[in-house]
């Protein structure tokens, strides 16, 4: 066998949302900051991204994760998260995949019944509770970054939708959120295409008419996902969402080609910018869960812990919980020869 390269790479899930970890193999990433490494693997290693997500290694639903050494002098270990057509700086589903295998793997300590530490993500500290018992970690809860609305009940032009009330909040990444009632659309799972392709027309005509900065990074730009919301249909949820992630670019003179998948968790940044939207409206306050649940039946639960700004936006702290499962331990190579060391995309599924 010959191989330009080695990667090591533990599989694990979050409530369905696969988030691949890799833990070894990876290039020396720059930067003085997790933000900056995960810019700089952008630039000089997205080959990897490419890899280790598209055919023959990856699949549209999969998102993967690096972990890399932390910069801030309070982190105990640094990730960096990757997805199909962005690094986004935050994710829930990540955070606890990441965590469950630093913990089961032995990467950090495993202490029980919590272990706590400290993650650098690119968005900022992480702070994490992971509930443990006979070396499993049974619930990871951590701390978010502040989440906050930038729009609230705003209206876009969507074509071929029409016009559709949306908000757009950060939750680690900016969404736009709508409810699906206004556009007669079932959140139900088997509805996933039709879901997909008005959440990306959403999602376009909103980056075009209601473009966003994070206030403290200018880096930051979106809103990149969309967050479609439904009331619940269990007496244990608060709510449901179906969170569509771009598999590639969208085409707005072919809105019926738009290419993207759901999110197979209920998304935790999505559930913490839903909780700044509810906040916003006065309708969650300060110590009151929210239990979100997504396309497969599993739920986060999420907690406003307190209030807080950001560049002038009234924003809230969330904390969030799930769990996660390792699944598979794997290597991955590439052969010199290998036609394709970017992997690949074709449209029967992408």
């Amino acid at each position: 066998m010959r191989t330009s390269r080695i990667i090591q790479a533990v599989e694990a899930h979050a409530e369905g949302e696969s988030g691949r970890v890799i833990t070894g193999g990876m290039p020396l990433l720059r930067g003085a900051s997790v933000f900056e490494k995960m810019q700089d693997m952008a630039r000089r290693h997205d080959d990897i991204r490419l890899q280790m997500l598209r055919e023959p290694r990856g699949n549209p639903g999969l998102c993967g994760n690096v972990i890399v050494p932390p910069c801030h002098p309070e982190a105990d270990a640094g990730f960096i998260i990757f997805e199909q057509t962005e690094y986004p700086p935050m994710s829930g589903s990540n955070t606890i995949c990441v965590v469950t295998v630093l913990l089961e793997t032995g990467v950090f300590p495993m202490v029980e019944p919590v272990t706590e530490l400290t993650l650098e993500a690119p968005a900022g500290l992480i702070r994490v509770r992971a509930t443990c018992r006979d070396g499993k970690v049974t619930r990871v809860e951590f701390r978010n970054v502040p989440a906050f609305v930038m729009h609230l009940d705003a209206v876009v032009d969507v074509p071929g939708v029409g016009k559709v009330t949306v908000d757009v909040a950060w939750g680690g990444m900016f969404f736009v959120l709508a409810h699906a009632e206004q556009l007669g659309l079932s959140l139900a799972a088997e509805n996933g295409g039709e879901i997909v392709r008005i959440s990306e027309a959403i999602r376009h005509a909103t980056a075009e008419q209601l473009p966003v900065v994070h206030p403290e990074n200018p880096a930051i730009t979106g809103p990149t996902i969309t967050n479609l919301w439904a009331d619940p249909v269990t007496a244990d949820t608060h709510g449901r969402g179906a969170i569509t992630i771009s598999t590639g670019p969208f085409d707005p003179a072919r809105p019926q080609d738009a290419s993207g998948i759901l999110d197979r968790s209920p998304c935790g940044t999505g559930t913490c910018a839903k909780m700044a939207v509810l906040h916003a409206r006065g309708q969650l306050r300060v110590g009151e869960d929210y239990v979100n649940a997504g396309p497969l039946g599993t739920t986060f639960t999420g907690r406003i812990e307190a209030e807080t700004t950001v560049g002038g936006y009234r924003a809230i702290v969330p904390s969030l919980s799930g769990q996660g499962w390792i699944y598979g331990l794997s290597n991955y190579t590439l052969d010199p020869s290998d036609p394709f060391p970017a992997g690949y995309t074709v449209g029967d599924m992408w």
